[in-house]
């Protein structure tokens, strides 16, 4: 990567983007990469991280998604609460059929318009899918009737109880580490905004994990970094 510096940033983008990589691929903190980032001999404040975070973030969001492969056309879908700055919200998730994180989004609300406005966000960077599975809550079933493109879908509902949507029950479990990590989170944008990022970063990372063999993970790895130097360098 290249050491240039960003408009009016103190240090180069290699610093920044691996700052930002630590803190959006493992369960740390603000302060956790700062003592990181300390005994390499790089000096750099948790408020200077965070800054960095509101800035670079939703540019690398936006750039790892479009470095994403074609994704699969069975969708599963869920929500989750979560409590942001005292107020209950619902994190809405979708996967395709290996687990890929489709999108993110958190919402006050578990009705039909917010269920309508997931899937219209979904419909927009990607195709109509064949199937959707979702659990047993009504709203899917009433935006799916509301929404034309949709009617043609196959919808399967599941029994959460039964571990039968686990592909996306699983996707949930990074983020309740997260939200333990950060000991809750504060405000809804910037919520929005990580977790968006920490679910492209989760996607890069899927094939590094041993369930490859160890020459495969190591060129995964190799070609993961390439992508998010990459997005780094078109974000900045």
């Amino acid at each position: 990567m290249t050491n240039r510096k960003p408009y009016r940033h103190r240090f180069p983008l290699s610093v920044i983007g691996y700052a930002l990589w630590l803190y959006h691929r493992f369960p740390l903190s603000q302060r956790d990469v700062q003592e990181l980032l300390h005994e390499r001999g790089i000096h750099v404040s948790h408020e200077t991280l965070r800054q960095w975070n509101i800035k670079f973030a939703p540019l690398l969001t936006e750039e790892l998604r479009h470095r994403e492969p074609r994704r699969g056309s069975r969708w599963h879908l869920d929500e989750v609460h979560v409590v942001v700055g005292g107020i209950k919200h619902w994190l809405w998730r979708a996967v395709d059929e290996q687990g890929a994180v489709l999108d993110v989004l958190l919402q006050e609300h578990r009705d039909t318009e917010a269920a309508k406005t997931f899937f219209t966000r979904l419909l927009r960077e990607y195709d109509v899918p064949q199937a959707i599975h979702t659990d047993k809550l009504w709203s899917y079933g009433a935006a799916i009737r509301e929404l034309p493109v949709l009617h043609g879908v196959e919808h399967v509902q599941v029994v959460s109880s039964a571990r039968c949507n686990n592909l996306v029950e699983q996707s949930h479990r990074p983020t309740r580490q997260r939200e333990r990590q950060q000991i809750g989170f504060k405000r809804r944008r910037r919520t929005q905004e990580f977790l968006a990022l920490h679910a492209r970063t989760a996607n890069l990372h899927r094939q590094t994990r041993t369930t490859v063999p160890a020459s495969q993970r190591r060129v995964n790895q190799t070609s993961a970094t390439r992508v998010w130097h990459e997005a780094l360098q078109q974000a900045a």
